[in-house]
């Protein structure tokens, strides 16, 4: 029976108002308009994730990929690259002199006037390898390995603050809310590993600008997030049974929470219920696997002394080696960040902290890799948001003397391993090491060649959400196949 014979049986002319017609047919109306928006609402985000459990299985990328695994050491605050990396004798002739109008104009900075005077290298740089690459004078352990990276001094970026300027370069878009590399790289390629979270995320540092966006999943199903680790011996909190609960009643409970989740995914399809289940089941094999995987007992002497670091003490060095035994374990994505770079005082002595923290664990993981045969299948990359700038930065106001502001328009980084080609130093900036001069190396560009590295094309990799498709890159970027061996 419709609506229209549903009235005529059961009323009078009299009685047929549109208040009553409402009240009488209009729920079954809502619930067919309902049912409708839910099919639309869901359909696309359960299509892409079937299951949590499917989510993980290992993929076929698009073509053979040189990496299968990456470890992204992030420098959080923007190290200074004219003093680390890109090596400027010109600034030393012009200290205490501004930048010539041509090279300044239409600029805008956070902390400092255009026409500030400049700063030279505040440390010695010297060449290093066969590859002749000039490396400052503060970081003797990366001077090692220096025929190992593949140094590009001539990445730009859009953003011109830290949390937008992280997030744009883990996500490719300077606002919350969009898939970071991590996932996309695990939402692409799947894990390895069954008894540790795809993408895992330390921090060694003191704080991170962008927050949780630079791990985010986005729009993607939330399995595919980045899980944070704690760089002590407990990695993660509550990972133990309280007092009382064994494993026969942890088992018990969780077998029935998990029936009760599938019953309501059944019900109504939505895919981060998959993702709870997934996440009660890792939690249960964690408390086996993540105190194996942070007990450094099994490391021997010589490794533990190559890292500079001790088994139970929390540092960038020991999460370094953390990440040599998650990519061994399977683990696809690998994030530590190290805050601290933000010279906006003090430049020199804010280099020679940081440096002191982390040089020797950058380069000890480089040789670890190595030596084992897996530096070619792993893809190491380090760097931060941008760079800083020739300026000096000195505010009486704010105690700040001798620092750097921030510099979106040329900056360094550098890669190691995954099919980079090693010993390459990329790209050129001015003599001021203000503007790229040569070879430019734009975010959307580095990530296409990460991903291109690891068996994808940055512009296949996509997935639908509100109407169109999105993609780490998003409607930039180019492969730069002159970083490539």
């Amino acid at each position: 029976m419709n609506c229209h014979d549903f009235i005529y049986q059961n009323s009078s002319p009299q009685l047929n108002s549109r208040r009553w017609f409402l009240r009488e047919c209009g729920l079954g109306l809502g619930k067919l308009a309902l049912g409708s928006l839910l099919v639309d609402a869901f359909a696309p985000s359960t299509r892409a994730a079937v299951s949590a459990a499917d989510a993980f299985l290992p993929k076929a990328p698009h073509f053979p990929g040189k990496a299968r695994a990456v470890i992204h050491l992030f420098m959080a605050g923007a190290p200074s690259h004219l003093d680390l990396f890109d090596h400027k004798p010109e600034l030393k002739k012009l200290e205490g002199k501004p930048l010539p109008p041509s090279v300044i104009q239409g600029q805008r900075y956070a902390f400092i006037r255009p026409d500030a005077a400049v700063l030279g290298p505040v440390y010695g740089f010297a060449k290093h390898g066969q590859c002749g690459a000039e490396i400052s004078e503060i970081m003797p352990h990366l001077a090692e390995v220096v025929d190992d990276l593949c140094i590009i001094r001539s990445l730009t970026t859009d953003q011109f603050n830290h949390a937008p300027a992280q997030i744009f370069f883990n996500t490719g878009f300077g606002q919350p809310g969009r898939p970071s590399m991590g996932s996309w790289v695990v939402y692409g390629l799947g894990s390895e590993s069954r008894d540790l979270p795809a993408f895992v995320v330390m921090s060694t540092g003191s704080g991170i600008s962008g927050g949780a966006a630079n791990w985010s999943s986005g729009f993607l199903p939330s399995v595919y997030t980045g899980v944070r680790f704690r760089n002590g011996s407990d990695p993660i909190l509550h990972v133990s049974n309280p007092p009382g609960v064994d494993d026969t009643l942890q088992r018990d409970s969780f077998d029935l929470i998990r029936a009760l989740n599938e019953r309501q995914l059944g019900q109504v399809g939505d895919p981060e219920i998959s993702t709870r289940i997934a996440s009660y089941e890792m939690a249960s094999r964690l408390q086996t696997s993540a105190p194996e995987l942070m007990d450094l007992k099994s490391e021997s002497k010589e490794t533990l002394e190559m890292y500079g670091c001790e088994p139970d003490k929390a540092s960038f060095a020991r999460a370094c080696l953390l990440a040599r035994r998650m990519v061994e374990r399977g683990v696809r994505f690998i994030n530590i960040y190290h805050e601290g770079w933000d010279a906006h005082s003090e430049v020199a002595e804010n280099l020679k902290n940081n440096c002191g923290k982390t040089d020797q664990g950058c380069a000890a993981l480089i040789k670890d890799l190595k030596q084992r045969g897996m530096l070619d299948e792993t893809l190491v990359i380090w760097g931060g948001e941008f760079g800083r700038t020739p300026m000096v930065e000195s505010n009486a106001a704010l105690g700040r003397k001798l620092g750097r502001d921030h510099h979106p328009q040329a900056f360094t980084m550098w890669v190691a391993g995954g099919g980079f080609k090693p010993g390459l130093t990329y790209g050129e900036t001015d003599e001021l090491g203000f503007h790229v001069a040569r070879d430019p190396v734009h975010v959307h560009d580095l990530q296409a060649t990460i991903l291109n590295q690891l068996g994808f094309d940055h512009e296949r990799l996509t997935f639908r959400h509100a109407g169109r498709d999105f993609r780490l890159t998003d409607v930039h970027g180019k492969v730069v196949k002159g970083l490539l061996a």
